[in-house]
């Protein structure tokens, strides 16, 4: 296995002190001591492509490579950086992926949304012309430091591939985000399915939120509405909801996270231009990226409602305390969309948390009107 301390320390003793990515489960471990660790450069961003950009500015102010980490889901995200910009035959920027390996073909199958970005991983990397290890223990060190130093000496993007559960787990010291809150997701949850019309479609976004719906639907046997589970393609709940709700009468609510969000920001404006009077869309902040080790999102101080308001949505809400979610939910139901509401919750989530799985099921029953 890989001492995700003695990792750390390794780059730094390869002039790697500098590093930006996307919260991934894989690589959690990792990526929570370089936030705690103040003598390192070390910056959580939203989109993996904005991730490659930021490395690529600082090789031009310094000349230095840096370390960009994501979840292999999201190399997609980075592609058009890694060639339009990086890539050998344009501006020949080094930079090192640490890419968290979801789906590797040489583990036991992973959740379905993971199996087919697995296996063609390593296809993708190598159609981008980008040197690829797969790194396993800190044995291996050896090999990956071969890598960087052809990355340094040929000015090539090169990338380290780490499998699930090949870092281990190390006690990690997490700042409160959000203080004083009452509402968690569970209460939302289960309020918004006690309201909600009968012929109600329900987009939910990827993580614990699709997982809390389901889970709840199991358990509690709510019968309004038919659910759509974003179990992949973070970020994109809220144009796959404005898509139904273009082409359908029913009620359409979108249960969005902030880390989601914030993914495909500029989405905000085309839901609010041509968001439908029936599109709902309801965010969840919980200050953090919680369904892959809580890493802090950096929100405390945005105005969602302000923003979502300037952006074109009619009508904008904002609940922060358990005794207003019943008495503005409903008045948010109500209004005439284009709707965004945004709920404070803490964080915490449902025991023995399941997962969605029969998906071609779930799509079916999404088709049905009642």
């Amino acid at each position: 296995m890989i001492d995700p301390h003695k990792f750390i320390k390794f780059l730094k003793n390869n002039k790697i002190n500098f590093f930006a990515g996307v919260p991934d489960s894989t690589l959690k471990n990792f990526t929570g001591l370089l936030e705690n660790k103040k003598e390192i450069k070390h910056y959580s961003v939203y989109n993996e492509g904005s991730a490659v950009s930021l490395a690529v500015g600082y090789h031009l102010a310094t000349k230095k490579i840096a370390c960009v980490y994501l979840q292999n889901s999201g190399l997609s995200n980075a592609i058009n950086p890694l060639v339009s910009i990086a890539h050998k035959k344009v501006y020949s920027i080094p930079c090192l992926l640490v890419i968290g390996w979801r789906g590797s073909p040489h583990k036991p199958l992973d959740e379905p949304q993971h199996n087919t970005k697995g296996k063609i991983t390593k296809d993708i990397l190598k159609l981008l012309n980008i040197k690829t290890i797969v790194l396993k223990n800190d044995k291996e060190f050896s090999k990956l430091k071969r890598l960087i130093n052809f990355s340094k000496k040929n000015n090539k993007t090169v990338a380290c591939l780490i499998e699930n559960k090949t870092i281990k787990n190390v006690k990690i010291t997490k700042k409160r985000i959000i203080d004083k809150l009452n509402i968690t997701r569970k209460i939302v949850l289960e309020e918004l399915l006690n309201l909600i019309k009968r012929n109600t479609k329900i987009i939910s976004t990827t993580g614990f939120t699709s997982r809390e719906i389901f889970q709840l639907r199991k358990e509690k046997k709510y019968v309004r509405g038919k659910d759509f589970y974003m179990v992949g393609g973070m970020g994109h709940a809220g144009m796959v909801s404005l898509g139904v709700a273009m082409n359908k009468k029913n009620q359409v609510v979108c249960v969005d996270g902030d880390g989601s969000m914030l993914m495909h920001l500029g989405s905000l404006r085309t839901q609010g231009a041509f968001g439908t009077s029936n599109f709902k869309h309801i965010l969840l902040n919980n200050g953090c990226h919680e369904s892959v080790g809580g890493q802090e999102t950096f929100v405390k101080r945005t105005n969602f409602t302000g923003l979502s308001k300037m952006l074109g949505y009619k009508h904008v809400f904002k609940i922060a305390n358990k005794r207003d979610l019943k008495r503005n939910l409903k008045k948010f139901l109500k209004s005439k969309g284009p709707s965004f509401l945004e709920i404070k919750i803490k964080t915490g989530t449902l025991s023995n948390l399941i997962r969605p799985k029969k998906f071609l099921k779930i799509k079916e029953n999404f088709y049905k009107s009642k």
